[in-house]
């Protein structure tokens, strides 16, 4: 009795730090943020702001570009998301079921963009978007996003068509399920915490490139990153909360979304 008493207050005892930890790691610092954004010259030690005002959220909101720049990085996330997803899925599969010649050589190349500098890789293909007419278009920087985002896709994937196995795939194909039955029905709803977390990174990581953005965009394609950091160094401190708030309030957004719109598909697959 004693020992399931110590088990129990020693798993109550760890589940009570992590929550703390998770509060002070995530909860806490946004809660901070949120109040700093409708202060007035809040300075440590004070425990709370002595002024709030709301002109922090007008010069945000104030700003002409910020419309424009929101909806175009929802939709270059967008674009992201999707084309990794068509990328990565017959790519995992493949690198997670089959062996082959020159498996290792192909696996080092997909996650070579982890080990180069993206902005190096981007100077490179300037010339190339110029030539191509992709320069200064959503197109280009959707494409450039994809050195960053891809590498870590493939990875997520394959991680999940692992643990799904081929014997469900096999049992399903025995018992006359096409491919398009065996993927919907069967690998679909197995993988969908994984496409899940590669919706989610790869949006995260298209929404913090500023670098690859302001190179082949040129600065016509104005994305949320571009309208932020040049108030990062300005001194209305509220502003600066205000558009972090911004981009943690985004991915979010995005993927609440992404989730109606995943489970609208399952269920319409489910129908037929």
């Amino acid at each position: 009795m004693r020992f399931v008493f110590n088990r129990l207050g020693k798993r109550e005892l760890v589940t009570s730090l992590m929550v703390l930890i998770f509060i002070g790691l995530f909860i806490l610092p946004f809660v901070v943020v949120t109040v700093k954004s409708f202060s007035v010259g809040w300075r440590f030690p004070e425990l709370l702001p002595q002024a709030y005002s709301l002109n922090g959220w007008r010069n945000i909101f104030g700003d002409p570009s910020l419309k424009e720049s929101i909806v175009t990085t929802l939709k270059v996330g967008f674009y992201v998301v999707l084309l990794n997803l068509l990328l990565s899925l017959p790519a995992a599969k493949v690198l997670s079921t089959y062996s082959f010649k020159g498996k290792s050589m192909i696996e080092t190349f997909l996650l070579s963009p982890i080990l180069i500098p993206g902005i190096l890789l981007a100077m490179g293909l300037q010339f190339t978007m110029i030539q191509f007419g992709l320069a200064d278009q959503v197109s280009g920087v959707v494409l450039v996003h994809l050195i960053p985002t891809l590498p870590y896709a493939i990875r997520i994937m394959r991680a999940g068509y692992e643990r799904l196995g081929i014997a469900l795939g096999e049992q399903a194909s025995v018992l006359g399920a096409g491919p398009f039955i065996r993927f919907f029905t069967l690998s679909l709803p197995l993988l969908l915490p994984s496409i899940r977390s590669l919706m989610l990174l790869t949006f995260v990581i298209s929404l913090g490139q500023y670098a690859l953005t302001a190179i082949i965009g040129g600065g016509n394609v104005i994305t949320l990153p571009l309208l932020y950091y040049p108030y990062f160094s300005s001194s209305n401190e509220a502003v600066v909360a205000g558009f972090s708030i911004l981009f943690a309030l985004l991915p979010l957004l995005f993927i609440g979304g992404v989730e109606i719109l995943l489970r609208l598909v399952i269920r319409a697959v489910n129908r037929v």
